[in-house]
């Protein structure tokens, strides 16, 4: 008898002190104060673009605020970034559609292994499930530097694959080039989505997988008509994180994919654009805004599911 009443007040408590929270977060105080922290974060994109446009002489002398007291626009900064034919300020319309082939594939392929690996470690049983789940959570303190000199020596002695070899990837043509960065990309971000995904697998119902099982469903039907569509905002979610940090990746395309320009991205065209003394400003403005338009249009688009499933991935478990 005391359990039952117990539960029902600490409930209640619950409730109460939730919507203490809500409604102090929904006063008009809240609400000022969160437009102007909104305001403060936007600023500084805001000056970005607006310099973007400004000519040259005017971004290294004055700040962009000074627009408004003596407006001047031009898009020179823009066709010299994207179509110039200088070798160190132009052409990045090129490293654009690298950045694309890069961030593509290394999304995909994280997301699909992940999406497996999470579904076989949350309602498969086989010996040393727990402890293989245990290392890959182990594997997300492991600094991402450390693992760059193995990769590396590995990429070097070459893997034949169907009688072809597809490492080192340095003297191959076409996207065949990209594979060691895809590989290095997919490598890094299984331990991170596996524990996402794994979280909120293990959260579903297992009445729901036993009926499926009962009615002689396998694990391929399963996870194809039940459980990817339950657990879609955490798919949106990873697949969003991991496109923002391969897109504004710098150090792992540095060393795997910024040996030539074939295969150079953006964030690697954006370093050499602020030239030798670092004073390429109207290059820099115009290109970073130009690098951000995409993971801005991709986040904006999907942001309720990556909101929904990291704070679902963030609980469970």
């Amino acid at each position: 008898m005391t359990t039952t009443v117990a539960q029902p007040i600490a409930s209640s408590g619950a409730h109460a002190a939730t919507a203490r929270v809500r409604k102090r977060l929904t006063t008009r105080w809240a609400s000022l104060i969160a437009i102007v922290i909104a305001l403060l974060w936007t600023t500084p994109t805001f000056g970005l673009f607006l310099s973007s446009f400004r000519p040259e002489d005017q971004i290294k002398q004055t700040g962009w605020w000074s627009f408004f007291a003596d407006p001047q626009l031009t898009l020179d900064n823009y066709q010299s970034v994207l179509f110039g034919t200088s070798s160190s300020s132009g052409q990045m319309a090129s490293f654009l559609i690298n950045s694309l082939v890069i961030t593509i594939p290394s999304v995909l392929f994280p997301v699909a292994l992940a999406t497996f690996a999470a579904y076989a470690l949350s309602w498969l049983d086989f010996r040393g499930r727990d402890w293989i789940y245990i290392g890959i959570f182990a594997l997300q303190v492991v600094p991402l530097q450390m693992a760059l000199v193995p990769l590396l020596s590995f990429f070097s002695q070459g893997v034949e694959l169907f009688g072809m070899t597809v490492l080192p990837a340095w003297d191959l043509e076409g996207p065949a080039r990209f594979i060691q960065v895809w590989f290095a990309h997919t490598c890094f971000a299984l331990p991170l989505g596996v524990f996402l995904l794994h979280n909120f697998m293990s959260e579903l119902p297992g009445s729901l997988i036993e009926a499926a099982r009962v009615d002689g469903a396998t694990h391929g039907t399963i996870l194809r008509k039940i459980v990817l569509p339950l657990v879609m905002p955490a798919l949106a979610s990873f697949g969003i994180f991991q496109f923002l940090w391969v897109w504004n990746d710098l150090l792992v395309a540095l060393i795997f994919a910024g040996g030539t320009p074939d295969s150079a991205p953006m964030t690697v065209r954006l370093a050499q654009m602020a030239g030798t003394r670092g004073n390429e400003w109207q290059r820099l403005t115009a290109g970073a805004f130009v690098s951000i338009v995409i993971p801005l249009a991709v986040f904006l688009s999907m942001q309720r599911y990556f909101v929904r499933g990291l704070l679902a991935g963030g609980i469970k478990g």
